[in-house]
């Protein structure tokens, strides 16, 4: 295997390469088996892109994304004999596929795509050159390349400067990046959001100029750089940079609607800046937390893409409830239920799965429940004060029966959701919540109420009352369940009895 040329060892460049080599170790005798492949065929072949790039900043990188100057029939006639499978779905692009043991590659012919500014979808052209190929790419980070086999580094667009400074440049002119494929900006985001990027000044001008472009693009594919922009280790960053460019109005405008003016009596606090802050503070509690007094805290697994899209959204509600109070106050009343209608209409528009659109909206709705349960220490969001009365065990079954599986995600929402400075009220609120987990784990311990039922089935209930099944059978159910929620087991005789005195007060009942 050809050795490395030796970067100056006092150079930010010379160890961002030794980083690079090391991280691409692994690898590094197949691609060059396969550089010298096309080599022998007289092909160029690179590695490209973001392989590249995440071996600089000694990232893992599940993709190795190959360039070549061989068209797409010479690529397949070349991997056939190497790979133990190949595909060609993306020929039409000038990708071929192959893996060879678990290693798999992707190949593609060198491009030199027009985009026709209207469908921004690009008319594809090959070309035959490196350097042309590199500079239709988005950001110069991602614009840099390894020759193979010899490994000679290819930077024609000072990718690597932009790498050292964690800075992101278009290799072409922003705008004309920008405008032949929108996307970009938000890719600008998801960067932001993955790797601790700042954005050069030309490029986040160009994207404000451009912002309103974004429409054009379509919904799954703007969804697809969310999802990914929230998923990644600091979504803030690309949060705020959509917001700040104006891209947030288009893709997301409930989350720039949050920034509602601060009047000069501070009547509210920022409820962009809380959300944000929610968020993070979601995040920090994903895969371990510790809750003082129980054994086994409910975990979530993170990066955990409901929580955190519930964490931003909860409370999207406030401007179309926001109303000012006597006494220089300011309500939000029902913003849960209004913000859940919200949820479910951006996230629908976003292309967002049925399930999680459910999930997020579902914990907008539930996410001030655990305030009107009242306690010690727990302030009533009416702004009455601290409500001492006690949580009741029905409270507490009936908290538990309306999140379902939500439960350990609500949990954290409504932990994250104190942002407040002082610490007094800080400190009350997260040992009542405490105490509520305490006491959840004891009654599912007691009851298992994860499979809470009525105590008498259907059939049970049809025979009591000499009813066939119907609507009314149905409302029988759903009463003899609140009443095991409220009174938790009875048994059967007093379930009965119950259910009989129901059926005396219903205007047909006998």
């Amino acid at each position: 295997m050809p050795t490395p040329p030796r970067p100056d060892e006092s150079s930010t460049n010379g160890a961002l390469q030794r980083r690079a080599v090391a991280q691409l170790a692994p690898v590094l005798p197949m691609l060059q088996e396969l550089g010298s492949l096309f080599a022998g065929a007289g092909h160029e072949l690179a590695l490209v892109g973001g392989p590249v790039r995440d071996a600089f900043l000694g990232r893992a990188s599940s993709d190795l994304d190959l360039t070549t100057s061989a068209r797409p029939e010479q690529i397949e006639a070349l991997l056939k004999p190497w790979a133990d499978t190949t595909w060609d779905i993306g020929r039409d692009f000038g990708t071929i596929g192959a893996r060879s043991g678990d290693t798999i590659v992707e190949v593609t012919t060198y491009r030199a795509d027009a985009y026709d500014r209207r469908t921004r979808k690009p008319v594809v052209s090959f070309g035959d050159s490196l350097t042309d190929d590199l500079v239709r790419r988005d950001f110069t980070v991602n614009a840099m390349a390894l020759r193979l086999p010899d490994l000679e580094f290819v930077d024609p667009y000072a990718g690597m400067a932009a790498l050292a400074g964690r800075t992101m440049m278009t290799p072409s002119a922003p705008e004309v990046s920008f405008g032949d494929d929108p996307l970009r900006m938000m890719r600008a985001a998801r960067f932001a959001a993955q790797l601790g990027f700042t954005v050069d000044p030309r490029v986040q001008a160009a994207m404000t100029e451009l912002a309103g472009s974004i429409e054009m693009i379509s919904a799954e594919r703007v969804h697809d750089e969310l999802v990914k922009l929230m998923l990644a280790p600091d979504p803030r960053a690309g949060l705020t940079l959509l917001v700040d460019t104006g891209i947030a109005d288009h893709v997301l405008p409930e989350l720039p609607a949050l920034r509602l003016e601060v009047d000069e009596h501070h009547r509210h606090k920022d409820v962009y800046e809380h959300s944000l802050t929610v968020l993070e503070q979601a995040m920090a509690l994903e895969n371990d937390r510790v809750v003082p007094g129980l054994e086994q805290p409910e975990l979530v697994p993170g990066p955990d893409l409901v929580l955190r899209l519930a964490a931003l959204l909860h409370d999207i509600g406030k401007p179309a409830t926001r109303r000012f109070e006597g006494g220089g106050g300011v309500s939000f009343h029902h913003h849960e239920m209004v913000g859940a209608k919200l949820v479910r209409k951006r996230l629908r528009a976003l292309r967002f799965d049925k399930d999680t659109i459910k999930q997020v909206a579902r914990l907008t709705e539930l996410h001030l429940r655990f305030h009107g349960y009242g306690g010690p220490g727990v302030p009533s969001r009416g702004g009455a004060g601290d409500v001492d009365s006690p949580w009741t065990d029905s409270a507490v079954r009936r908290y538990i029966t309306d999140a379902g599986p939500l439960l350990s995600r609500l949990h954290l929402l409504t932990r994250s959701d104190c942002t407040t400075r002082n610490r007094r009220k800080a400190a009350a609120l997260s040992a009542a919540y405490d105490s509520l987990e305490i006491r959840i784990a004891a009654l599912r311990e007691q009851e298992e109420l994860d499979a809470v039922r009525p105590e008498l089935n259907g059939n049970q209930i049809a025979e009591t009352l000499g009813i066939k099944p119907g609507p009314v059978l149905g409302e029988a159910y759903k009463h003899l369940l609140a009443f095991r929620l409220d009174n938790g087991p009875v048994g059967e005789d007093a379930a009965r009895a119950e259910l009989l005195r129901w059926w005396a007060d219903q205007p047909d009942g006998s």
